[in-house]
C-alpha cells in the first residue's frame, strides 16, 4: 500500500475479513497506527476497544486503527475546576441529561467547526456504527441544555469500568466542558477507573487529564474489563453541580 501505511520499520497489516483479531498494540509504534481495513461492525469495534484500539481516518482512506503511546487518561474525580469555571457551573444555567439525543450529539460532533481542523473523521458510516453501539447499550451521550436547547455534549463507549471518550461539541462557550465535568462526577460515583481521552491535548490536560505509558494503560484496561459493564440506556442518570462532593443523582 506504499509509504502511507509504513512507519520506519513497522509494517502496517490489513485486517482479515474473516477474523476480528487485531495486532498486539503493545508492539505498535509510538504513533500508534497498527492496522487498516476491516469494517465498523459492532463486534469489530468492541473487540478494538477491549484491546485499547480505536478507529480514526479521513474520507477516502481505508479504516485506520490506532493505539498511541503515551495514552491520555482522566481519572474520575480528578477533574480540575478553576474559579472561572466554578462560576459557570454555579450560574451558567446549564442542564445535563444522558442518552436522550445520542444521534443529535454525534451529528453535532461531526459538523460543528473546530479551530484549526478541516472536516471531520466522524463520517456518515462512523455515525451509523456508533448509533448501533448506542442502541445496543454500549455507547452513551452526555448532553448539555440551556433554556431547553441542546448546546453541547460528548459521546463515548462504556466497557467494564472504563469510558472511552470519542468526541465533544459546543454551540455556546463551556458547554462541552460542563458535559465532561458531569461525566467525570457520575463515573467517579459509579466506581469507574478511568476515562480514555486517547491523545494528548492541552485542553484536556488543563482539565486534569494525564499521559500514561501505553503499557500502563493496557494493563489497567485488562483489569477494568473484568468488572461489570453498565450496559443499556443511561437515561435514568441525573446530575447537578454541587460545590462540594460528588452527585450522580439516581
Amino acid at each position: 500500500m506504499g509509504s502511507m501505511f509504513e512507519e520506519e520499520t513497522y509494517l502496517i497489516p490489513p485486517l482479515s475479513a474473516y477474523s476480528y483479531s487485531f495486532p498486539n498494540p503493545r508492539y505498535a509504534s509510538d504513533e500508534g497506527l497498527l492496522a487498516y481495513g476491516g469494517d465498523l461492525s459492532t463486534t469489530r469495534l468492541l473487540t478494538a476497544y477491549r484491546n485499547g484500539i480505536f478507529p480514526w481516518y479521513s474520507e477516502g482512506d481505508p479504516i485506520l486503527w490506532w493505539s498511541p503511546d503515551p495514552r491520555l487518561l482522566l481519572y474520575p474525580g480528578s477533574f480540575i475546576v478553576r474559579k472561572s469555571f466554578r462560576r459557570v457551573l454555579r450560574n451558567g444555567g446549564f442542564e445535563v441529561k444522558f442518552d436522550q439525543r445520542f444521534s443529535d450529539v454525534i451529528r453535532y460532533c461531526a459538523t460543528v467547526p473546530r479551530e484549526g481542523q478541516e472536516g471531520s473523521w466522524i463520517l456518515p458510516e462512523v455515525q451509523e456504527a456508533y448509533i448501533r453501539l448506542h442502541e445496543e447499550g454500549y455507547a452513551h451521550s452526555i448532553e448539555v441544555y440551556k433554556a431547553g436547547e441542546l448546546v453541547g455534549g460528548l459521546y463515548g463507549i462504556s466497557l467494564g469500568k472504563a469510558f472511552f471518550g470519542e468526541s465533544m461539541f459546543s454551540l455556546v462557550s463551556n458547554a462541552s466542558k460542563v458535559a465532561f465535568k458531569a461525566l467525570s462526577d457520575v463515573l467517579a460515583a459509579k466506581g469507574y477507573d478511568f476515562i480514555d481521552c486517547q491523545m494528548r491535548t492541552d485542553h484536556m490536560v488543563g482539565l486534569g487529564a494525564v499521559t500514561v505509558p501505553r503499557s500502563h494503560f493496557l494493563d489497567a484496561l485488562e483489569k477494568t474489563l473484568q468488572k461489570p459493564t453498565h450496559l443499556g440506556s443511561w437515561e435514568e442518570i441525573e446530575w447537578e453541580y454541587k460545590e462540594k462532593g460528588i452527585n450522580n443523582g439516581k
